[in-house]
């Protein structure tokens, strides 16, 4: 057996309610036979990489009501092609070459599932981003 392959896939959680039924569309098995498992694998990485990009945009995020935050990590995630496209490489370097090879047969939809993932992945964690305590004088 390839040595990446089999380490890159015992590294990755086990999901017991991201099940692989018969009648599922090749997208969906996708979706939940490896991306759930690399981004909730990756989960603390995003985190920091949602944060940093916050502070890099001055930190308006920590202001706005927790309604305005929820569409602010939306907008993020699917508008900003950068930390897009940081955030997909993180998760696609994470696939085997066979994961990837049927990555690249649609990878337009698979996109947009793997991003969908990642914005409901920090939406559902939104309480940890609060705003970094400034350091007091002693």
């Amino acid at each position: 057996m390839d040595t990446r392959k089999f380490n890159l896939k015992s590294i990755r959680p086990e999901i017991p309610s991201a099940t692989i039924k018969e009648n599922m569309s090749a997208d969906e098995r996708f979706q939940n036979g490896v991306l759930r498992p690399i981004i909730k694998f990756q989960n603390d990485l995003l985190i920091e990489v949602f944060r940093n990009y916050v502070a890099k945009h001055k930190s308006v995020f920590y202001d706005l009501s927790l309604e305005k935050r929820l569409d602010y990590i939306e907008n993020a995630v699917q508008k900003d092609m950068k930390l897009r496209n940081s955030m997909k490489g993180m998760i696609i370097g994470l696939f085997s070459v066979e994961e990837y090879l049927l990555y690249i047969n649609n990878s337009s939809a698979l996109n947009k599932r793997m991003m969908n993932l990642v914005k409901e992945r920090l939406l559902s964690q939104i309480q940890i981003f609060t705003k970094p305590e400034l350091l007091a004088a002693v």
